[in-house]
């Protein structure tokens, strides 16, 4: 028994299924199917792709999915439960399926295959999703690509582009047009913008500057195959900028063991780090990656004597580099990895060991030994880009590998707040060392201690490179016999903070002997403090430090000894009373050098920054203090942000009038500071100071009062930086007075409240102040109103936690108001004041409807003047366009109806306004063809229709209503009538949106439907009758017929799921506005004969829409108007001259349209059958007159197809004349149309001239001669001809006709003409012409005698066939050849342009068989002229050059040549013959 079901309603078809059974439904792999009933391991349901065939199948060939199930029943709708984006890849991929077979067939082989790569790609895609294992952000990543995939495939195809947000697919319904507007540009653009949606920081507005992004290069070791070393190995890789010379990175540090693995057997694999922090300069930046190779072992490589084999020495071996280009050049997708082999070089000098990696990049050939073989080290790269928290959850395999994170050098472009760092980067520069009575120079090693002020060292705050543990003491390579070595070798120590104030360095050198016991013997020391005195760390700078002498016996445990005296010649010049008696004697001709770089968050070398935060100690300096505050580093002042502006509050309670000003204007510096895109993240460090930390509860009084003396003197001051600062600083300056008075009022239970309010009122009144100044003579207060404007938006959310929402709302109502015209402002103060409207709108406060209702109007006002004006047209779009949204989104509460009242009133008569300006200008521009102006691009355009199209869409019935009651006369009705049919007229003509955005082009055509409905009742109401008004009605009933003809809305060619979902959604809109039409046709009433026949042709172009009902409603219409044209004129001329007028231009001018074949069929079913126009004319009197013209129209149309198929097919020269020839005879003679008769006469002379049958043309031209007189009658321009006599046209055209005969060479001809022309001067008196026209003729006799014609060919064509065109079928013609043409090539010309044609072998006469038949069939054969002149004798002595033009010229008789077959003999009679067969 068949079971409705109600949780299996919705499968996949996992394997085919075919079954002779009774009702089994066929089934493909991929088919959705929905089912309706079970019963007994059967389903009964339907196809997706076929949902009126029901069937059975097995319950085991479906894999059911999650729906949800609405309107349960015989109409019930069934949704799949999955993400849209997988839906609409699926339904996406079935519809691509079918169009890629479709390319294969049409021979696209390219985007056959790029599509079958796609198709692939969004199975493989789709398919992630589905098994949903992946991170948030993995499946946003997934996301994008499929999207960027679907819509590149939808544009190669041609099929529509889908507006998405957010990677899904939009509800038209649910946003504003403004909105789904600015989705499409979006979609047609997503390819490269995609990739950063969402992804970014959004910024607020008025922050001019961008988050940098930051990149990351991820390295790993692969293996080290250089296997000459045999001794463990460090390996130490970091990035050298050569156009800078130095270091930028930490280095990244591998052990290895003699073998070149791992030295630790558990990084097998893992020998890999990420370079951290680079910027988009650091990769423009000349880089390489280096690698330095320090073998562990003897002294030398391969001498076993020099040093006992227990003893280990560093020691250099070789480097390795690999510029970044090549790398950029290589990878080209940030997700892809790949391998590179580095060569080792070793170094020739020792000495120059320092400067390896410069010398290998330089090429310096004789510096370094390249390798003997291709061996060193193999290591992959891959470059990732984003954030480094969001690069750990992407690419959590790379980072479980044990990844080594190695830093840039000093601080990033962007610095976090939670970056908490504090390392010194020390660099072993070189030194200068005496020989100490040895021979040879010493083999020196430094080894490095970091102590603290207890003289205990600090354990692990040595790290030479990342990927290693630190060690708690570092010992350099040694430079073998160098008693001045150069190491340039850098360490990282990661001191504590909490240790670092009294720790300092030590440096002890020793001689490493290669003799037997290998010792390594003291010699000397230097040491460093790490902070000075005044609490300053050491400089970022190189350092000469002190040597002093010391053997192996000294101690070192009581360093209070040596930290007295002097370590460099900065701390003895500071030191001038030194003790005589030293515990260690300086070494005065030996030196060491180091370098340092200090990149920390806690601690700071700047001596002012110190003071400040140490001003109790020097209250007289304050000031001094506070004036340097500018001087300090960025980077100084945002990592100690919270400390400096406890301490600027801490001054202004201090001494609020000694401070205030200074404290004011720090503070604003401080803010503004925050603006670089280098510490933008410290934003939120601010922000969370302001809420949690800031103690200053009477701030607020002298902030404000700061603020307004600031603003209070714009008027006054020239120059005015400090002003536009403040005025730039206005967010957070609002920030602190507010939570200033926040903590005030906690304190004091709200005290003072009124007194604040009237600050604030005070405040505000010197805002607006500022804005109403005349600043067209100052450039530097344009500059301050401009900061002020651009800061003013972000203190509104500051304002709502004081006051209530029409507070706020009034506050900014009366500084929007403050601002001046346009007319008063220069344009960049207009875009500032514009922008700043902008963001007005967009702010939270815009979106309460209390407020709104206070801004809207001003903002309308502002609107509305600027599209008086024609200003600044795309920020007021932008503007309106954000208004929309937030109107559509509102559109449930009460006080919509009332502000889409007020934008009506205020905006709807202004956006036709500009539409219609912009649509003349960008219609001029195009006609013009030169530079196109940036206020009548396509952008512009689009953004004002779809804020019109918003408007009238959120209108409703009462709206409507008011509108069209509210005109105070017929006249402004008429103009906004005209005006909006006009505009509609327009998005219909123009290209406003492309072709693929067919859900914006249906809207479109949706909205205009329904705004036409409501207002044809006023024009009918307001235009009728008496108070008829045909310019109204006409643009009317143009806007219907353009609507109809629209080719968004011509349903047939598109698929049946396609065409039924437009009609679920709209209906069939044509047909609406069908019945719009008649309707209104009907109530035209006694005015009807104003549009007879001006739109029998209009009228015709909408039956020519292949929708049955349109065509059905057109009927009555044509009745109407061929009645009342038979009740004024008493015949139909009129009618059937427009109808013939019509159909003419309609065949001649349909580019690339298919369906011309059937508008004969077309025109049968409107004169045909019932219900057809003659069916309605039974029982008229004029019964007779219409089928004549039914006749005639029909035989035209016959005549206008054939002459379509000739002009616009790939049809020879030849056949296009006959088409010519045969419409343009039927103009002449059955219909007697004389324009078009001569319309054609040039359509034919076109053809000859293309073919260059110049005589041909000629005798066409000489039709249209004949019918001209020699008379002053005045003629119309017509064609190409301008205003005119007749007598001045006709010698024109006689001038024009001798050329052509003068260049077919046919003189003869020419010289009568010459003789009417010469006849005509000469009763003029026009003696100049008629010497040219005699000189014409003579040289026509000239030609004649003296130059050599060619006698071409004869031949005979006969066409056979009902598959010819009408104007060949069954019909014979004698053609004449080409020059030097014979009967060959004459018919291998014509079957190449009849290639469907059969030639005949024989010249006899064709059968009925072969007439009647469907094909087509060619005879040819040769002819030969037989002239006419017949007086032999008086021909005698004319010139064989002349007699041959006349006996092949006007020749009217041919003879020819067939086989002739004998009968049978007559046994009888042996002289007689049979009859010939």
């Amino acid at each position: 028994m068949w079971i409705p079901t109600e949780e299996e309603k919705i499968g996949v078809v996992i394997s085919s299924f075919r079954s002779p059974v009774c009702q089994a439904l066929v089934l493909e792999v991929g088919e959705t199917v929905q089912i309706l009933e079970k019963c007994e391991g059967w389903y009964r349901g339907f196809s997706t792709r076929k949902p009126s065939v029901k069937g059975i199948f097995p319950t085991g060939y479906v894999h059911l999915k999650k729906s949800t199930v609405t309107n349960r029943g015989l109409c019930e709708t069934v949704v799949p439960l999955e993400d849209p984006i997988i839906t609409e890849t699926t339904s996406t991929l079935q519809e691509w399926a079918v169009l890629w077979k479709q390319l294969y067939v049409k021979h696209k082989v390219d985007l056959f295959h790029k599509l079958r790569h796609v198709m692939n790609e969004l199975m493989d895609l789709r398919r992630q999703l589905i098994q949903g294992h992946l991170a948030q952000d993995q499946t946003r990543e997934i996301k994008r690509h499929i999207t960027v995939r679907l819509d590149w495939g939808n544009e190669h195809l041609g099929l529509d582009l889908v507006p998405r947000k957010e990677f899904e697919m939009v509800d038209p319904d649910q946003i504003s047009i403004s909105e789904l507007y600015k989705m499409h540009v979006s979609s047609r653009h997503c390819g490269q913008q995609s990739t950063t949606q969402g992804d970014g920081t959004r910024q607020r507005h008025g922050d001019s500057c961008r988050v940098p992004v930051s990149h990351h290069l991820f390295i790993n070791l692969k293996s080290f195959t250089y296997n000459s070393i045999s001794e463990d190995a460090d390996v130490l890789f970091f990035l050298y900028d050569t156009r800078e010379a130095k270091q930028i990175s930490e280095k990244f540090m591998v052990r290895l063991n003699k073998n070149g693995g791992p030295k630790n057997p558990e990084k097998v694999d893992r020998l890999c780090a990420l370079f951290t922090d680079l910027s988009s300069k650091d990769l423009k930046r000349d880089l390489y990656i280096v690698a330095q190779v320090i073998r562990t072992g003897r002294m030398l490589l391969n001498d076993s004597k020099k040093g006992p084999p227990h003893v280990q020495y560093r020691r250099p071996y070789g480097c390795a580099v690999l510029a970044m280009t090549d790398v950029f050049h290589t990878i080209t997708d940030l997700k892809e990895e790949k391998d590179f082999v580095l060569k080792i070089y070793t170094c020739n000098n020792e000495n120059e060991w320092f400067q390896i990696h410069e010398n290998i990049i330089r090429k310096s050939n004789t510096k370094y030994s390249a390798p003997s073989t291709n061996y060193g080290l193999i290591i992959s790269l891959q470059l990732l880009r984003g954030e480094l928290e969001q690069i750990r959850r992407e690419n959590q395999a790379v980072f479980s590998r044990a990844l080594a994170l190695t830093r840039k050098l000093g601080f990033p472009d962007v610095i976090l707040p939670g970056d908490i760092r504090n390392d010194l980067y020390l660099t072993l520069e070189r030194g200068e060392f005496e020989r100490g009575g040895k021979s040879v120079q010493k083999n020196i090693e430094v080894t490095v201690y970091v102590l603290y002020a207890d003289g205990d060292t600090l354990k692990d705050c040595i790290s030479l490179g990342s990927g290693e543990p630190n060690t708690s003491e570092h010992r350099s390579f040694v430079l073998y016999h160098n008693n001045s070595p150069r190491w340039s070798e850098m360490v990282k120590l990661p001191i504590p903070i909490d240790r670092f104030r009294g720790s300092h360095l030590r440096f002890e050198f020793r001689h490493c002997s290669t003799k037997d016991k290998g010792e390594k013997k003291l010699f000397g020391f230097a040491f460093t403090p790490l902070m000075r005195e005044d609490g300053t760390t050491l400089s970022d700078e190189n350092h000469e430090l002190y040597v002093y002498k010391c053997d192996e016996n000294a101690t070192f445990s009581n360093q209070g000894l040596y930290l007295s005296m002097p370590c460099c010649k900065e701390d003895f010049n500071s030191c001038p009373n030194l003790p005589a008696n030293l515990p260690f004697q300086r070494s005065p001709k030996e030196t060491f050098w180091v370098s340092t770089l200090l990149c920390s968050t806690k601690l700071t070398q700047n001596v002012d920054l110190l003071a400040l935060l140490n001003w109790k100690a020097h209250p007289d300096r304050v000031l001094d203090i506070l004036g340097r505050l500018r001087q300090i580093s960025g980077e100084e002042i945002v990592k100690f942000l919270r400390d400096v502006l406890d301490t600027l509050f801490c001054l202004l309670d201090d001494n609020t009038d000694k401070y205030g000003p200074l404290v004011f204007q720090s503070l604003v510096f401080i803010i503004n500071l925050l603006r670089d895109s280098r510490f933008y993240h410290f934003r939120p460090v601010m922000d969370s100071y302001i809420q949690n930390h800031f103690a200053g509860a009477l701030a607020y009084k002298e902030l404000i009062r700061c603020l307004k003396w600031y603003m209070d003197r714009s008027a006054e001051v020239v120059r005015q930086d400090h002003i536009q600062e403040a005025m730039r600083a206005l967010e957070y300056l609002f920030k602190f007075i507010v939570q200033s008075r926040i903590l005030y009022s906690r304190a004091t239970c709200g005290m003072e409240e009124e007194q604040f309010r009237a600050n604030i009122q005070e405040l505000f009144q010197s805002i607006r102040f500022v804005l109403s100044l005349d600043s067209r003579s100052s450039e530097t207060l344009v500059f301050t109103q401009a900061a002020l404007l651009n800061s003013f938006p972000d203190i509104f959310d500051e304002l709502l936690q004081m006051f209530t929402v029409q507070e706020v709302a009034e506050y900014v109502r009366g500084t929007l108001g403050s601002m001046p015209s346009t007319v008063d402002i220069g344009q960049s103060m207009d875009v500032v004041k514009l922008q700043s409207i902008a963001r007005t709108v967009e702010s939270r406060l815009f979106y309460f409807p209390e407020s709104r209702s206070i801004l809207l109007p001003v903002v309308l006002h502002h609107i509305h003047l600027h599209l008086r004006q024609q200003r600044e047209l795309l920020i007021c779009s932008g503007i309106l366009a954000s208004i929309f949204s937030i109107i559509k989104t509102s559109a449930m509460e009460s006080s919509v109806q009332e502000e889409v009242e007020m934008m009506v009133e205020s905006l709807l008569d202004v956006l036709l306004q500009t539409l219609l300006s912009i649509m003349s200008k960008s219609q001029a521009v195009e006609t013009s063809r030169g530079q196109r102006c940036p206020q009548c691009t396509a952008e512009i355009t689009g953004e004002y229709v779809s804020c019109l199209l918003s408007l009238l869409r959120q209108m409703s019935e009462l709206h409507f209503h008011h509108l069209l009651n509210n005109f105070h006369s017929k006249e402004e009705l008429k103009e906004f009538l005209l005006k909006i049919f006009c505009v509609f007229r327009n998005l219909m003509k123009l290209t406003i949106f492309p072709r693929d955005w067919s859900v914006m082009r249906l809207l479109t055509s949706h909205i205009i439907l329904v705004t036409t409905q409501f207002l044809s009742p006023a024009l009918h109401k307001n235009f009728s009758e008496a108070d008829f008004d045909f310019k109204v009605w006409n643009s009317f009933f143009s806007l219907t017929v353009l609507y109809i003809n629209q080719p968004s809305l011509q349903l047939e060619p598109l698929t049946q799921a396609k065409r039924k979902k437009i009609l679920d959604k709209h209906g069939d809109m044509r047909v609406m506005m069908g019945y719009e039409l008649f309707s209104m046709w009907q109530k035209l009433g006694e005015n009807k004969p104003h549009f007879i026949p001006g739109m029998m042709g209009p009228f015709l172009g909408v039956t020519l829409v292949p929708q049955t009902e349109v065509r059905n409603i057109m009927i009555p219409i044509f009745h109407d108007m061929m009645d009342w044209e038979q009740r004024k004129n008493g015949n139909f001329k009129q009618v059937e001259a427009e109808l013939m007028d019509k159909l003419d231009s309609m065949v001649s001018d349909g580019k690339g349209d298919d369906n011309h074949r059937e508008l004969f069929s077309l025109l049968t079913q409107l004169f045909g059958p019932y219900p057809s126009l003659l069916e309605k004319i039974e029982q008229e009197t004029w019964r007779e007159t219409s089928i004549s013209l039914v006749t005639s129209v029909t035989r035209l149309m016959e005549r206008l197809l054939d002459y379509r198929d000739c002009i616009k097919g790939e049809e020879g020269e030849n056949k296009k004349i006959s088409g010519s020839v045969n419409l343009m005879n039927f103009y002449k003679s059955e219909v007697n149309k004389e324009d078009m008769y001569i319309r054609y006469i040039h359509k034919l002379c076109d053809l000859h001239l293309q073919a260059e049958d110049f005589t041909e043309a000629a005798f066409t031209l000489l039709l249209y001669w004949e019918l001209l007189q020699w008379e002053d009658r005045a003629l119309r321009d017509f064609l190409h001809y301008p205003s005119q006599s007749e007598w001045q046209r006709k010698e024109n055209l006689s001038r024009k006709i001798l050329h052509y005969f003068n260049k077919g060479k046919c003189w003869e001809y020419g010289i009568s003409l010459c003789r009417e022309l010469a006849f005509q001067y000469e009763a003029l008196y026009d003696y100049q012409s008629l010497s040219w026209i005699r000189k014409m003729e003579a040289a026509y006799y000239d030609n004649i005698i003296e130059q050599q014609r060619v006698e071409p060919e004869f031949f005979r064509m006969g066409f056979y066939g009902r598959k010819f065109p009408f104007f060949l079928r069954n019909k014979e013609f004698v053609c004449r050849g080409y020059d030097y043409e014979r009967l060959e090539d004459f018919q291998q010309r014509m079957l190449g342009e009849f290639p469907q044609a059969i030639a005949m072998q024989h010249p006899n006469q064709p059968d009925d068989t072969i007439l009647q038949s469907d094909a087509q069939y060619l005879q040819i054969y040769a002819v030969t002229p037989v002239s006419d002149i017949t007086d032999a004798p008086q021909l005698e002595r004319v010139p064989e050059r002349i007699k041959s033009f006349y006996r092949i010229n006007n020749v009217n008789r041919f003879h020819y040549d067939r086989p002739f077959h004998k009968g049978p003999k007559d046994r009888e009679n042996e002289f007689r013959l049979g009859p010939r067969p």
